[in-house]
């Protein structure tokens, strides 16, 4: 009696080696085609140069085509400006690998506010809006890109929901702050999950 396998039956070692090819298999489909497609998760950066992130959000090219069909709405800066009278805010928050946050102001139509973003790290975002009447189906988009800073002045082209979704789409926590001023009638910020009030913080001296 021997311990010898039967011809053309794998030995367990294979079957193992097998099994973890596999499992290895399906992981690095999911990370490079998958996740990039589904979730807009892009770890390898290989979903954003082939388009497939775009399909985790089929919507943003029609919402940044009503938005860029506005004059007078985004007036973009390298640098930040002078505060805009009105009220002021300040918001810092921590995005943890792959979250996302947004804020929100509630403005009313001609609003104008004057805003500045930066983190310490590159963050996905977009800038859009949408009216009271009509709500999210009527978003426009006036800024989607990938970076670490914007600045600039806008005035609200109806009055509505104004602000900027962020996702962290690397591997380190990035640390974002905003500063706001302007007609401000308020603020929300939405984690993904729920949607809350949030009261406005004067910028610090």
């Amino acid at each position: 009696m021997t311990d010898e396998q039967p011809t053309g039956t794998p030995s367990r070692g294979k079957i193992i080696l097998l099994g973890a090819a596999a499992v290895a298999t399906v992981t690095a489909i999911a990370v490079v085609f998958v996740f990039p497609a589904e979730f807009g998760i892009d770890p390898t950066g290989l979903g954003e140069a082939s388009g497939l992130t775009e399909i985790a959000n089929p919507q943003a090219g029609e919402t940044l085509e009503r938005g860029l069909k506005r004059k007078g709405v985004l007036t973009a800066s390298d640098t930040a400006l002078a505060p805009e009278p009105g009220q002021s805010d300040h918001w810092t928050y921590e995005l943890q690998p792959y979250q996302e946050i947004e804020l929100k102001y509630v403005l009313d139509k001609d609003a104008p506010i004057v805003f500045s973003w930066s983190a310490d790290g590159p963050l996905n975002y977009d800038m859009h809006a949408h009216p009271f009447e009509g709500g999210e189906a009527l978003t426009e988009s006036y800024a989607i890109a990938k970076g670490n800073q914007q600045h600039g002045r806008y005035v609200a082209a109806f009055s509505g929901i104004h602000g900027w979704h962020w996702q962290n789409r690397g591997l380190s926590t990035v640390r974002l702050t905003l500063v706001t001023s302007g007609r401000i009638v308020g603020s929300k910020v939405l984690d993904g999950r729920t949607e809350q009030d949030r009261e406005l913080s004067p910028n610090p001296r």
